[in-house]
């Protein structure tokens, strides 16, 4: 089901992915992976090489596409991480898990 994969990652295995863009709209902002062959469960390393556009709305939710679905992306307890909170580019770490809907952000925390 899930063979090869066409992922980077880091000696321990780590994926690391690179966004190839981003998107705003009326409920969300999008973030593109451009991978779809995504581990199913595991840690993920994600360089966020475009900033959300100035003038985007602060409490838009976070979501992005992985594995040909789209996830919003959330801190423990569930709570929406939010263009306010991601306003720049940078490298965050994730907790990804298909099989249940998460994608939870580790590193940096608020």
């Amino acid at each position: 089901m899930f063979g090869c994969m066409n992922v980077t990652s880091n000696v321990n295995g780590t994926p690391y992915l690179r966004t190839t863009g981003v998107t705003v709209g009326t409920e969300t902002v999008d973030f593109s992976l451009g991978f779809r062959r995504i581990p199913p469960v595991g840690y993920l390393t994600i360089n966020i090489a475009e900033a959300i556009p100035t003038g985007t709305t602060g409490t838009l939710p976070i979501r992005f596409t992985l594995n040909g679905s789209s996830r919003n992306l959330t801190y423990f307890g569930g709570a929406n991480v939010t263009a306010a909170d991601l306003a720049s580019t940078g490298i965050i770490l994730v907790w990804y898990n298909w099989y249940d809907g998460t994608l939870q952000l580790v590193a940096p925390t608020a």
